[in-house]
C-alpha cells in the first residue's frame, strides 16, 4: 500500500509523492512565543512530530522547518505589559516551548528561525510583490490586493467577492471574511520602540509575510508539504500561499496537512472561559509528557479530541500496558521455540504500517499493537515461545515506537531513599502493621513509584 495523505488543497486522500526521490521538505508552523504554549498547539506538533517521525520510518531524509514567530500584536503587547524589551520577553517563551517539547518526546526540527533574524528577506519580498503590481499603499502599510491574484481562496474555498478597500485590516488575525491583507506595518505610538528602518519605512512585517519568506529561503519556491492546525487554513495559509505563488510564479507546497481542534471537557479552550492548559498545568497534576503525547496521538489527527482527566487516566493505563509488555519481553526467560511467530511479528509489521500508510491512522495503528500484545502475552504465559522469539517481538515493537514516542526503553533507577521505603514497607507488610504498609505505598504513589506484590517479593515500576 502507498503512503497516502489528506491534501486539504485536493480535499482528498492523496498518493505522496516527494519531489526528490527519499527526501522530504516540510514547513511547519510554529508557536507565537508570547505565552506558554496550550495543549491545543500542541496536539498539532505531536501530529507533526508523528508525521515527521513516519516519513523517516519509510525511508525519507527530512528536512523540517519550524518557525517561531517572536513579533507580532500579542508579542509586542506582552512586552510592553512587562515593561521589557521583546528579545527578553520571547526568549522566555522561547525556552518553555523547547522545554515542553521535550517533555512530550517530540523530535528537533532541523531549524527553528525566529521572524526577528528574517526582516531584511521579508523586506525583498514584499518588495518584489510590490514591482509585480500585487500591493497598494495607504497610511504608509502596504497591502495586498487580492483580486489580483485569480485563485485566492483554493485551499480554504472561501469565496472572495468585488473587495472594497474599506474593508482593510490592520491585524493580523481575523476569521470569515476574504479582504486585503496587510504585509507591512508602519511604526505607530502603540509599538514603542519595535520597529526597523527599511527601504520600505520605518515598521515591521505582517505575520504572514513572515512564514513565506522564512520558507522560501529554508525550501525553495516549491516544497513538499506544509502543515499547521486546522486554524490556520484561513486566512494566514491561505495568504501564504497567495503571496508566495504571486512573487515566485510557482506553487508553494504540494501537500497540505492540517490538525482539528482540541476541545476540554467538550468545551472549546477559550480564555473566556478560563479553561486553558498549559502541559506545565497538566504534569502539575501528576501526568507525564509521555501520558499527555498518548492521549493527544490517540485520535485521528483529522477529528477532533475531546481533552478530558477520564482520558488521561485512560492514556495513562493504555501507556503502562505497553511498558508492562516490553518490561516481560526483557525478563522473559525461555519457552519453546514458535517457528510460526516470525511471520506473525512480519505481519504484525504490515498492518501497522497500513494503517500509517492510510493518513496516518494512529487509532488503527494502535489497535493494531494492542492486538498484538494480548496474543503474545497469551504465548507468554504458555511457554509457547522462546526467547529468540522474544527478542524478535522487542526489536519490532522498539523500532514501531521510534514512529509513535511512547515507550520509555531508559533503564529504570531508583533512589537510595526509595529503596529504604520500600525496605520500610515490606517489614510493616511482616509485621502485619497494615496501616502503616498502605501509607508507605500511597506515598511511594506520589513519587511516581507503582509497587506490585507477588508470589516471588515485592517489585516495583515507575509510573509512567
Amino acid at each position: 500500500m502507498s503512503l497516502k495523505f489528506f491534501n486539504t488543497l485536493e480535499r482528498k486522500n492523496v498518493e505522496f509523492k516527494s519531489i526528490e526521490p527519499n527526501k522530504v521538505q516540510m514547513y511547519t508552523c510554529g508557536p507565537t512565543v508570547y505565552d506558554y504554549g496550550h495543549i491545543g498547539n500542541f496536539r498539532t506538533f505531536v501530529f507533526q512530530d508523528i508525521l515527521r517521525r513516519y516519513l523517516k520510518y519509510k525511508g525519507y531524509e527530512v528536512t523540517q522547518i519550524m518557525n517561531l514567530t517572536d513579533v507580532d500584536d500579542k508579542t509586542i503587547k506582552g512586552a510592553q505589559l512587562e515593561g521589557i524589551s521583546l528579545k527578553k520577553f520571547t526568549e522566555r517563551y522561547t525556552k518553555a516551548f523547547f522545554e515542553d517539547r521535550d517533555t512530550l518526546n517530540i523530535e528537533q526540527a532541523e531549524q527553528y528561525p525566529k521572524a526577528t533574524n528574517y526582516i531584511a528577506e521579508m523586506v525583498k519580498m514584499i518588495m518584489k510583490l510590490t514591482e509585480k503590481g500585487y500591493t497598494y499603499q495607504n497610511g504608509g502599510a502596504i497591502y495586498f490586493d487580492i483580486s489580483k491574484f485569480k485563485n485566492y481562496g483554493k485551499l480554504s474555498g472561501i469565496k472572495t467577492q468585488e473587495t472594497s478597500r474599506r474593508s482593510r485590516i490592520k491585524k493580523d488575525e481575523y476569521k470569515d471574511e476574504a479582504i486585503d491583507f496587510i504585509l507591512w506595518k508602519p511604526w505607530n505610538k502603540n509599538d514603542g520602540d519595535i520597529f526597523w528602518k527599511t527601504k520600505l519605512g520605518k515598521g515591521r512585517p505582517g505575520w504572514h509575510t513572515e512564514c513565506s519568506a522564512i520558507a522560501n529561503l529554508y525550501l525553495g519556491p516549491l516544497f513538499d508539504i506544509h502543515s499547521g492546525g486546522v486554524d490556520l487554513i484561513f486566512p494566514h495559509h491561505e495568504n501564504e500561499i497567495a503571496q508566495s505563488e504571486a512573487a515566485n510564479d510557482s506553487k508553494f507546497a504540494n501537500y497540505w496537512l492540517h490538525a482539528e481542534h482540541l476541545i476540554l471537557d467538550g468545551e472549546k479552550m477559550s480564555k473566556s472561559l478560563k479553561n486553558i492548559y498549559s502541559v506545565r498545568d497538566i504534569t502539575k497534576k501528576g501526568y507525564s509528557g509521555r501520558t499527555i503525547r498518548y492521549l493527544l496521538a490517540s485520535a485521528h489527527y483529522r477529528t477532533q479530541l475531546n481533552f478530558t482527566d477520564a482520558g488521561l487516566k485512560q492514556a495513562e493505563s493504555s501507556l503502562e500496558r505497553l511498558q508492562d509488555f516490553i518490561r516481560r519481553l526483557k525478563n522473559f526467560e525461555d519457552g519453546k521455540n514458535n517457528p510460526e511467530l516470525t511471520n506473525k511479528v512480519q505481519e504484525f509489521s504490515r498492518m501497522f504500517e497500513a494503517e500509517m500508510d492510510n493518513d496516518l491512522n494512529i487509532p488503527g495503528a494502535l489497535s493494531v499493537i494492542f492486538d498484538f500484545l494480548k496474543d503474545i502475552n497469551r504465548l507468554m504465559d504458555m511457554k509457547e515461545i522462546s526467547r529468540v522469539n522474544v527478542d524478535d517481538v522487542y526489536n519490532t515493537m522498539i523500532r514501531l515506537d521510534k514512529v509513535l514516542g511512547f515507550i520509555n526503553t531508559s533503564e529504570e533507577k531508583i533512589s537510595e531513599k526509595i529503596k529504604e521505603l520500600i525496605i520500610h514497607r515490606e517489614e510493616a507488610r511482616r509485621s502485619k502493621d497494615w496501616k502503616k504498609s498502605d501509607l508507605i505505598r500511597d506515598e511511594l504513589l506520589k513519587k511516581g513509584i507503582i509497587l506490585e506484590d507477588t508470589l516471588d517479593g515485592v517489585k516495583w515500576k515507575k509510573k509512567q
